[in-house]
Order: structure tokens, then sequence, then C-alpha cells
């Protein structure tokens, strides 16, 4: 008989050093695990039925979405254990699961708010007045505009290096999910703004951003700043770095360009994940309507034009 916790720091430790997967993932992975040994915990067998009734208990505690990465993760671990002739057979190929996941669409930020957002950034900049203020202000001018021109995760950002930059050809080289890379363009001018934070940057660092002690700049730290400057502008709704995200990703597509090729912007490995920005926005619908529906081409109504 296995020991399941050995079984699952020696999965944890493979999983760091074959699959190259970040922090924040191994960390998710390090809970779900240590939660599915605790339920599992004196249990004399691990087969279907007791696989089952964990599923159960996900389902019962979490909503779709997080219990879906739980059941991944378990899935995954008990896939290696099988591949490792640890267990004889994977009780997870007699299980159907079927995930009933709603469909959200991505909480978008009004272009106008953007605009706001980034108008506050350059006025904060140009009102500052001693060295310190210049250059975290010039900092978070960066921050907001490469979420907003590129789509980068929050923790692309936090994590991006200044060797990353090729200023010759104005872009930059993005390390996502599974340390998988992707190139893309900046402006010139932002491209310039780079360079220009660099030279009066306090500290030196191979991390673009850095805070006031010289450290790497926290994911929560830049969440907490765009969250400041969203109320600083009155925005009308909670906005989360994530959101420029989606926002990049759905005006992208709203200006008609293909989804593959936002596929390759945003880093997805598959179209299906990348689907989710094919929703219609309330103003593309309209603009199909009014031009494209035939009743436009009936002259009746009420009302005299």
């Amino acid at each position: 008989m296995f020991n399941l916790v050995d079984e699952k720091e020696e999965y944890l430790t493979v999983c760091k050093s074959m699959k190259g997967l970040s922090d924040l993932t191994l960390k998710a992975y390090k809970i779900d695990l240590q939660q599915f040994c605790d339920f599992m915990n004196e249990k004399d067998c691990f087969d279907k039925n007791e696989l089952n009734s964990y599923i159960n208990m996900l389902h019962s505690r979490y909503k779709p979405k997080s219990a879906k990465r739980k059941i991944a993760c378990i899935k995954a671990f008990y896939r290696y254990m099988e591949i490792e002739d640890i267990i004889d057979f994977d009780p997870f190929h007699k299980i159907i699961l079927k995930y009933k996941e709603p469909l959200k669409l991505p909480r978008t930020i009004p272009l106008s708010c953007i605009q706001s957002i980034l108008t506050y950034a350059y006025d904060q900049y140009a009102i500052s007045l001693t060295k310190y203020k210049k250059e975290t202000t010039l900092r978070n001018i960066i921050v907001i505009e490469l979420l907003f021109s590129t789509g980068m995760r929050v923790s692309e950002v936090s994590n991006f290096k200044t060797s990353s930059i090729n200023f010759s050809d104005n872009t930059i080289c993005i390390f996502g999910k599974g340390s998988k890379e992707r190139i893309m363009c900046i402006s010139n001018n932002l491209c310039k703004t780079i360079s220009n934070y660099l030279t009066v940057r306090s500290y030196k660092s191979d991390y673009l951003f850095v805070n006031r002690l010289g450290n790497r700049l926290s994911e929560q730290s830049i969440r907490y700043m765009v969250n400041d400057y969203a109320n600083a502008v009155g925005a009308p709704l909670h906005v989360t770095p994530h959101m420029f995200r989606h926002t990049f990703a759905t005006e992208l597509h709203n200006e008609d360009v293909d989804i593959r090729y936002i596929q390759q912007f945003l880093g997805h490995s598959s179209i299906a994940t990348t689907q989710i920005y094919t929703h219609i926005s309330t103003s593309k619908t309209r603009e199909i309507l009014e031009s494209k529906h035939p009743r436009n081409k009936m002259n009746l109504s009420l009302y005299k034009v």
C-alpha cells in the first residue's frame, strides 16, 4: 500500500522541476492535494467510490469553476501515479465528469473610464514634486499602459524583467502560464517611457517594476494601485487589472480582429479559452441590427420622420 502524502510531495516536486509551473499554480496544487489527502486520511482504498464521494463533496462546497480546478488537479495526480506504476489502474478512467459551469461574460471597463484612469495617471506624474513621486507615478503609468495595450496578466506584469524588452524594434517578450513565451509589439511612446523610467529608477533590479524597497512590485500592489486610480476618477465599477485584459480582447474582437490573433496575443493554448470573447457588445449589436436587419428597409412607422 502506498503512502498518499509521500506521493503527493513527490508529485509536487515533479511539477516544479519538470512541468515548469508557476509559483501560484504550485501553491494551488499544494492546497488542493492537501485537501484531498485530508479527505482520504485513514481510508483503506482510493478507488472509484471514494473518488466519487470526494467529487460530490467538492461540488457541494464550491462553485463549479473552483470544483472543476480541484478535480483536474487530483485527476492529474492519479494519472501521474498510474504512469509511474504507483497504482495499477487509474479509477478516473471509469468516472464520468460533468461540469455545469455557468457562462459568465467577461467584465470589461468602458473605454471612457480607461481614458480617465490614464489621464489621471499622467496628471499625477505631471504634478509630482519629489524624485520618489516622479519615479512612482511614472512606474504606474507604464503598468496601466501595459495592462491595456498588451492584455498582460497581472502576474506577467509583476514578474516582467528588463531583459524582456527589445528597444530596437519596440517589442517585449512575455512569459506566460506554463513557461510559454509570446512576443508583443508596444508603441514607440511606451518604449520611450520605459527607457525613461529605467534611467530615473532608484534601484537596479532584474525586474522592471520595483517598490520603494527595491523589491519586485507584487501583484497585490498592482491591484491596489489600479483600484486607487479607478476610485480617484469615480469609476462606475470595481476595476481590477484582469479587467484590462478582458477589455483588450473584447475591443479587438469588436474591431473584427480574427479570434486566432487574439488567442496569440493573450497566450491561450486553446482557442476554446479565447471563445469567451466572441460575445458581441451592446454597441456592436445595435450597429449590426441598425445597418443589416431587413426591417430597416420597410418604411412603416407610426411616427413621421
